[in-house]
């Protein structure tokens, strides 16, 4: 049975998880996004924050991860979505899609590729995934951050370092740093970005 301390750690984390959706979920509404305007959340099944996105009015989200288990175990979660969301088993790295979506969701995949090649295909398939015009919404572990999440290594990033990790073709829009608590009760500073994909300059006259 659950003692009071376990309970109250419970209630905290899904608080602090609340309060980092919620952060995120300003940052989309600040998209300006139509209601049927197609959102891809790379953050995988356990992070993602594809519920607040329905409960806000949004009816076209694909939802990546690579485990069909957490896909399962996700979809159980929903209900019956329908055809407002779509579920891929997929790593985001080795994703190659279909079509171009208006808005792309990072919960923090990004800070756990620890290889510039694993960074440099993420941005490829984002770039391929997001159509010009676009918008990026993502979450990182800020400067100071830890060296690991829950066992996992994890880089950090301020906006100046995340603008140069994405390149010349993301403008940041704007961010905010907050404070999380990894489940060991330490207090780490956590980045929340919006970036805009510039469409591509038009070719001069020959």
């Amino acid at each position: 049975m659950p003692t009071d301390a376990n309970v109250q750690r419970l209630l905290s984390m899904r608080a602090r998880g609340a309060a980092r959706r919620s952060r995120s979920l300003d940052l989309v509404r600040a998209c300006g996004l139509h209601p049927a305007d197609p959102i891809i959340d790379v953050s995988g099944a356990r992070h993602t924050i594809v519920v607040p996105l329905l409960e806000a009015g949004y009816t076209d989200i694909t939802v990546l991860d690579p485990s069909g288990f957490a896909l399962a175990d996700l979809a159980e979660r929903l209900g019956n979505p329908g055809k407002h969301v779509t579920l891929l088993e997929q790593l985001v790295t080795g994703f190659h899609p279909r079509r171009r979506y208006a808005l792309w969701c990072d919960e923090g995949f990004f800070h756990a590729l620890q290889h510039p090649e694993e960074r440099q295909q993420y941005l490829e398939t984002l770039e391929e995934a997001l159509r010009p015009g676009g918008h990026l919404v993502i979450a990182t572990f800020g400067p100071e951050g830890p060296e690991e999440c829950e066992g996992v290594p994890v880089r950090c990033y301020g906006p100046a370092a995340l603008q140069h990790e994405l390149g010349a073709h993301f403008e940041l829009a704007e961010h905010s740093v907050a404070v999380r608590h990894a489940p060991s009760g330490e207090a780490y500073p956590y980045l929340h970005a919006r970036f805009v994909r510039h469409a591509p300059a038009p070719l001069g006259p020959y």
